[in-house]
């Protein structure tokens, strides 16, 4: 009895009731699909009907698949643009709100952070309104100034992918924002008072002092965005359902067709699907790997 009165078997009754639940959980929504998804990806099997095991034949079609190189072209490309204007915009949003009193400041962050209280489809039919081609809001504001008349901007191939990196900037934007002020606002004012003295300028101190000590956060915001912008595929399912002609097509929608048949083939690809979904979990690791070698782990401590 005296064992059960102990401080340390209290402490991990409680971690154990306090972690179980939240393990349990992850094991079962999160560890048990996976694990399902690697012994799938040998299958040849539509979801539904008998599974007939076809060893590595889905792993070497992976490799002869066009469309696979297709949509990771198109992936890159918004890994390239998106992640590092998002970026941008963010640390410089972050540091204008932190370090300079506006007066609107209450109201900017809030403004700053509306798309991401809005539902994926609302955003989505909002940005298809501004780039409809016939009543959209932007060839409206080009016409104002003389630029254009009717372009149907998620109808042609060649803008329909540029499209929606505008789109995706603006959902990310807000929530990174956030991310960043809180982490310098932890920055002491100090650092800032005694490069004040020695004559920095305010964008020497956001780059000398405020981006190096931001380091690891900028990191974290990397992976987190990688994430989203390869795993992430609904506001083309929703748009463009992948087109014109499959150019907005990313390797996750491509995923989603083959296994849902959104393809309009009459059948379901989900073993070629799982296997997809195996080479995407192997990008995101080596992407991973190389975000660690430019920047660093460790947390600065002030």
């Amino acid at each position: 009895m005296h064992f059960l009165k102990s401080a340390r078997f209290q402490k991990a009754i409680f971690l154990f009731i306090v972690v179980a639940p939240a393990f349990a959980a992850y094991v079962l929504f999160t560890l048990y699909p996976n694990a399902l998804s690697i012994f799938y990806s040998f299958l040849d099997w539509d979801g539904i009907g008998v599974k007939t095991f076809i060893g590595w034949d889905n792993y070497i079609r992976l490799f002869q698949d066009p469309f696979i190189s297709r949509a990771l072209q198109h992936n890159l490309i918004l890994l390239v643009t998106v992640i590092p204007i998002t970026l941008a915009i963010s640390l410089v949003l972050a540091d204008l709100l932190v370090n300079r009193t506006f007066g609107e400041n209450s109201f900017y962050k809030v403004l700053y952070f509306f798309p991401n209280v809005l539902s994926l489809v609302v955003i989505a039919l909002i940005w298809s309104f501004i780039y409809d081609g016939t009543f959209g809001l932007l060839n409206g504001l080009l016409q104002v100034f003389g630029l254009g008349g009717e372009h149907n901007w998620l109808g042609s191939k060649s803008t329909a992918l540029l499209s929606m990196i505008p789109l995706y900037v603006w959902c990310y934007v807000g929530f990174y924002v956030v991310i960043f002020m809180n982490a310098m606002q932890g920055i002491p004012k100090s650092l800032y008072e005694s490069a004040t003295l020695d004559g920095i300028t305010h964008m020497q101190r956001f780059t000398k002092i405020t981006l190096p000590l931001l380091s690891g956060v900028i990191r974290v915001g990397t992976i987190f965005l990688i994430l989203s912008v390869i795993k992430g595929f609904e506001y083309m399912l929703i748009m463009t359902k992948g087109g014109p002609g499959g150019s907005t097509e990313v390797i996750s929608l491509y995923m989603f067709n083959l296994a849902f048949g959104g393809l309009n083939l009459g059948q379901h690809f989900y073993g070629y699907a799982s296997t997809i979904g195996m080479m995407i979990f192997v990008l995101l690791v080596g992407l991973k790997l190389v975000v660690d070698k430019f920047f660093a782990k460790d947390s600065v401590e002030y």
